[in-house]
């Protein structure tokens, strides 16, 4: 299986966020340290704002934050709401009725099994583990560079 790049960049700016302890992150800061447009992860923030995973405060001094403490969201909760499809075969689509087999294949239950193996290892991290897997997370971010910019500002 191969998650999208949409849910990839889903899960760096929920990432970011946490880093950033609390502080409103900016989208043009977290385009810059990803090396990725601001667009892009304007499109990406839509479902993370819908689902409650990340706020957004508006304004000239406006930004994003995660809307519940990073040990809270698992990898499965970000991933659930970026990822449109886990049909990991033809057969799991909802109009597979060419195959014979289809509601008694060893294939299908096989790879359904394997799917909620995944899941149940996605729940099993969260988005504060990621980032504290990396003592060094904030310095590679480029966030403490920010941090002396917004104190003048």
């Amino acid at each position: 299986m191969r998650l999208t790049r949409q849910t990839n960049y889903a899960v760096r700016i929920m990432m970011y966020c946490a880093a950033n302890d609390g502080r409103l992150s900016r989208i043009p800061e977290i385009a810059e340290a990803y090396t990725v447009s601001e667009l892009f992860l304007f499109k990406i923030l839509q479902p993370l704002v819908e689902n409650r995973l990340v706020e957004t405060v508006r304004g000239r001094n406006g930004g994003v934050r995660l809307a519940r403490a990073a040990k809270d969201i698992t990898l499965f909760d970000v991933i659930r709401v970026t990822e449109e499809n886990f049909a990991m075969a033809e057969c799991f689509e909802n109009d597979a009725t060419e195959c014979p087999l289809v509601d008694s294949c060893a294939l299908n239950a096989a790879l359904r099994e394997a799917l909620g193996a995944f899941f149940e290892v996605l729940q099993r991290f969260t988005i504060d583990d990621l980032v504290k897997a990396r003592p060094n997370v904030r310095a590679l971010l480029g966030i403490d560079e920010l941090q002396p910019r917004a104190l003048a500002g």
